[in-house]
């Protein structure tokens, strides 16, 4: 099999990391896999925020909120320990990216392209980053969909859109998956 066949087939969202640093120079190349990703018309819609420890802190109060509005939606306690969960996702993940599209709210088509293009650059990032030993998640939750979190970041929600946040470090462990087969996702048509 080939590295490129391996590397598609063994990658896995990874959900815990070492303390071990991500190395910039290593976030470089995984970003000029970014770039070089399939885009329609060459619009290069998507855009990568690094959030650094203070950007991180200005979150903590949406985090925060949003931790204690799911616990009472589901009628659990306001334990600190899924309030400490949910500021560690953010707070103890070695580098996190909030991953942006272009909107184009006048073209729900070229809107619709410039997503499929952006998911590909983010593949293509994740994809760099495994090659090179380093795991991630991408992750979708409401904190992503917050206005909140617009605000904090600094990104205009007229303009850009937040499609999650990329958490990246080295795993601590890589978990088993089962995919289904080939046979349940082909189909030939006459």
């Amino acid at each position: 099999m080939s590295i490129i066949q391996n590397l598609l087939n063994s990658r896995r969202s990874i959900y815990h990391f070492t303390d071990q640093k991500v190395k910039l120079t290593d976030l470089e190349i995984a970003f000029e896999a970014a770039s070089n990703a399939p885009c329609h018309k060459q619009t290069h819609p998507w855009n990568y925020y690094v959030l650094g420890d203070e950007t991180r802190k200005k979150l903590l109060p949406t985090v925060i909120s949003l931790s204690k509005n799911k616990a009472k939606s589901n009628k659990e306690e306001e334990g600190s320990s899924s309030l400490n969960r949910a500021i560690s996702k953010i707070m103890d993940v070695p580098v996190i990216i909030a991953v942006t599209t272009k909107l184009s709210p006048d073209d729900s088509f070229r809107e619709e392209e410039d997503y499929a293009a952006t998911v590909c650059s983010l593949h293509n990032l994740v994809l760099s980053l495994w090659g090179m030993g380093i795991g991630s998640q991408w992750s979708t939750g409401s904190i992503t969909r917050h206005p909140m979190t617009y605000t904090s970041l600094e990104i205009n929600n007229e303009k850009e859109r937040i499609v999650g946040f990329l958490k990246v470090g080295y795993p601590e462990n890589i978990p088993e998956k089962q995919k289904k087969k080939v046979t349940e996702i082909r189909k030939f048509l006459p």
